[in-house]
């Protein structure tokens, strides 16, 4: 019974929950907000990166937008009200070691070992790598061609 007493005295005052409680709706519609703009802002973004290469290296802007991202995720803050959770309600264990990079990282690791193997990824790649190269040199091309036209009259 007392652990039932330590627990109350933990617990945060009912308008200090009913706070977080609409906090979060708020900051919940905010991160869904910019997941929705984020979407095809990295596609978009990610493509123009893809062929705005000068040197056969992508241009820095879909990592520009990540590291944007990633300072918005920080001021969000979607699950800060955690500070006013009662000891026990914080469990570290359990998903808290991994994530959906870890996920990614072994499926990455099975396509590069069959990469490795000369399996069907290996001509994916190539595929990929010339048309790529392709729209690269097209897009260069295009930029070219503005360049160097004479003014119109």
């Amino acid at each position: 019974m007392e652990e039932t007493q330590v627990e109350e005295v933990d617990m945060p005052d009912r308008w200090t929950m009913i706070r977080d409680i609409a906090v979060l709706q708020f900051k919940l519609v905010v991160d869904g907000l910019r997941d929705f703009l984020l979407v095809p802002a990295s596609i978009i973004v990610g493509v123009i990166s893809l062929v705005s290469s000068e040197s056969g290296r992508p241009a820095p802007y879909f990592y520009q937008l990540l590291a944007a991202g990633k300072q918005s995720e920080r001021w969000i803050n979607l699950f800060g009200a955690l500070g006013n959770a009662p000891k026990g309600v914080i469990d570290e264990s359990g998903l808290a070691d991994t994530s959906i990079d870890d996920l990614v990282a072994g499926m990455e690791t099975f396509v590069v070992n069959e990469y490795k193997r000369g399996g069907v990824t290996s001509h994916a790649k190539k595929r990929i790598d010339d048309a790529l190269d392709i729209i690269q040199r097209a897009a260069r091309g295009t930029r070219n061609k503005g360049d160097d036209s004479e003014p119109a009259a």
